[in-house]
């Protein structure tokens, strides 16, 4: 983990609220697997006293260079959509447990489900895991046609579900939703989204191999707080707990309480 004043290589609006950020800097060179993330703060004259936790979605080590994707709601990440090429951000990372991929074999098919602004990580796992030789099919669900990204990076590297809520483009309906009708089984299982997208999955396929990324709000990003804990699945008492900043953001199918 470093503290670096990252550059700003390019900051451009990809969708409805969505920007994708690339940002140069050393904290590139320590990235060791996809699903691991940042903390970013949003300048220094800001009235925010927290820094934004931003998912890294790809990283290039040769040109030194990270991208990350983010939806401008808040008044802090609205901030970093002001951000022109040039100017510098101070940057924490890189953080947390990334995706495991040493268990999956060669020739197997890995399921790869985000949701919104949970997409972005699996764009990173899906290059890794089709480097290593794995089929990748990825499932993306967003809210409307306007919010779509990355769907044709995505079919560079393997089949592509996409859908919307409203039905304004691909299949209507959730992910599962597809997932059923399309009648797409797995051999390892990933995604990143929200709560209820997760729960869903996890019912669907109470058998799955591979991990989960969460999506929680953090205060310091480094295990400090206790901001973002969440509770085991075999823990009824509730006394037992993990940190997402730190234990996660990834965990395996089935441990975490959601």
């Amino acid at each position: 983990m470093k503290k670096n004043n990252m550059t700003i290589y390019s900051n451009k609006k990809i969708a409805n609220s969505i920007f994708e950020m690339v940002l140069e800097g050393e904290i590139v060179y320590d990235i060791e697997r996809p699903g691991q993330f940042v903390h970013i703060k949003t300048a220094d004259e800001s009235p925010f006293l927290l820094r934004r936790p931003l998912s890294i979605c790809d990283a290039d080590k040769k040109a030194g260079r990270m991208t990350v994707i983010y939806r401008a709601g808040g008044a802090g990440t609205r901030l970093f959509a002001e951000k022109k090429a040039g100017l510098s951000l101070d940057v924490l990372g890189p953080l947390g447990n990334g995706f495991a991929i040493n268990g999956t074999e060669v020739g197997k098919r890995a399921v790869l489900v985000g949701g919104g602004v949970g997409v972005p990580p699996l764009y990173g796992l899906a290059k890794a895991l089709t480097t290593k030789g794995i089929n990748v099919v990825t499932v993306l669900g967003f809210n409307d046609a306007d919010t779509i990204f990355y769907e044709e990076k995505f079919k560079e590297l393997g089949d592509v579900y996409t859908c919307t809520v409203d039905g304004s483009a691909g299949y209507k309906g959730m992910v599962t939703d597809v997932m059923k009708r399309e009648h797409i089984d797995c051999d390892w299982l990933y995604a990143c989204g929200p709560k209820p997208m997760l729960r869903a999955l996890e019912c669907q396929y109470p058998e799955a191999k591979g991990s989960l990324s969460l999506e929680e709000r953090m205060g310091c990003g480094i295990g400090a707080c206790l901001a973002c804990v969440c509770h085991l699945q075999e823990d009824p008492s509730g006394r037992e707990y993990r940190k997402v900043c730190s234990d996660g953001p990834v965990f395996p199918w089935r441990e975490i309480a959601l």
